[in-house]
């Protein structure tokens, strides 16, 4: 009986395993044939935004990294949004993550909200936690009130977005969304097609705004 049990426990983890596999190698090649488009030279933002603020969310750097990217494309302001305690990474993560969505209970924020009176433009951006925006950035937009502001999402995720963008626009208080932008977790090999794709996608956001 137990050689039999065993052999059941090897037969789903090797079913695991090769749909694992099969699902990498169709991220990969997505992300291939996506990034494909931005290859070459770089390009430069040449459109003005006015003035500029990046609000990120980051845990793991990703989300960081587009942002500052953001930031010096734009020669705008940068503000982190910061959780009181610091989000427990363990197994149970995306359990707890499914319940704080499930029941629109999010984390505590600490720090100054910023004054969006200051900008023309205001872009935001998060990972992708349980198919939807993280919650320290739900936390966010439950306070914050964009008083009319054009404001720009952006996300980042291994592979799907799920309903980030519209649960973004359901949460965002009195924001005007112009065109967002979603960004895969990418090898070094594609960093080059990864900074035209912001640029070329803040230049679209900049007519968008005209």
């Amino acid at each position: 009986m137990l050689k039999y049990l065993l052999y059941t426990i090897a037969a789903l983890v090797a079913v695991s395993l090769v749909g694992s596999g099969i699902h990498l190698y169709r991220v990969a090649q997505k992300n291939k044939k996506e990034m494909s488009q931005y290859e070459g030279p770089a390009v430069a933002v040449d459109q003005s935004l006015g003035k500029v603020l990046v609000v990120y969310y980051s845990l793991s750097g990703h989300t960081k990294e587009i942002a500052e990217k953001i930031k010096d494309k734009t020669g705008g302001d940068i503000y982190e949004i910061k959780t009181l305690e610091k989000i427990d990474t363990s197994p149970w993560f995306y359990l707890t993550l499914k319940q704080q969505v499930k029941k629109s209970s999010y984390p505590a924020l600490v720090g100054e909200f910023p004054d969006f009176s200051a900008y023309d433009v205001v872009f935001v951006g998060a990972p992708v936690w349980w198919y939807t925006v993280a919650t320290p950035v739900f936390s966010f937009l439950q306070v914050a009130d964009f008083q009319g502001k054009k404001v720009v999402p952006f996300s980042t995720q291994g592979s799907n977005a799920g309903t980030f963008f519209e649960d973004f626009a359901a949460h965002a208080q009195n924001a005007k969304i112009l065109k967002g932008a979603s960004f895969n977790n990418l090898s070094d090999k594609y960093r080059q097609a990864e900074d035209n794709k912001i640029s070329i996608w803040i230049n679209a956001v900049a007519a968008e705004m005209k």
